[in-house]
């Protein structure tokens, strides 16, 4: 079995796992050794929700993420045009569903 450079690192993923789960809600809390993000994927007009992953970063590899998903999202507008921050959408009144009838 040949050897593998020592700069290079071999991740395995299950077919489980890499259908991903989705979310649009991140919670983010921390204490002076961890940050804890909550991954929630909350649907309109339903009054609960919950985590769908929870992340456990030391701080070292929370602002390491950080650098990370910034870069990312550079590269992304670099590529496709400026991502509109949801405080830019308007959402019609209707968003989820049917509006309601009497």
């Amino acid at each position: 079995m040949p050897e593998q450079p020592n700069n290079q690192l071999n991740i395995e993923i299950s077919e489980e796992v890499a259908e991903g789960e989705y979310a649009n809600l991140a919670i983010i809390t921390h204490s002076h050794a961890e940050f804890v993000i909550d991954f929630v994927n909350v649907m309109p007009g339903t009054p609960k929700s919950k985590v769908k992953s929870r992340i456990i970063f030391t701080p070292q590899h929370a602002k390491r993420f950080m650098k990370a998903l910034t870069e990312n999202v550079l590269r992304f507008e670099g590529t496709n045009g400026k991502i509109q921050d949801l405080e830019e959408v308007t959402l019609p009144m209707n968003f989820g569903g049917p509006t309601a009838q009497a």
